[in-house]
């Protein structure tokens, strides 16, 4: 399975939204809080070059934002 990586705040809605998609999917991912983790930030923001969450890392593709499209596609799912 391809790894998955979800940078996200504690009051970020659309974070939310894409766990909540992940776990209605069966999607294992990992979640760094970049609001607790700077370091995380900072290494977010050079991958995506956006400061806003949720940003997400599949298998090394970029996705920012809760892009549902984007994800079925990345995650080859229906």
């Amino acid at each position: 399975m391809v790894a998955v990586k979800i940078y996200t705040t504690e009051w970020c809605g659309f974070c939310k939204a894409a766990k909540a998609f992940f776990k209605e999917n069966k999607i294992v991912y990992r979640e760094i809080r970049v609001d607790k983790d700077t370091k995380s930030a900072e290494d977010m923001i050079k991958k995506s070059g956006q400061t806003g969450v949720p940003v997400i890392e599949i298998g090394g593709k970029i996705i920012v934002g809760f892009d549902q499209p984007a994800l079925k596609k990345a995650l080859k799912l229906k």
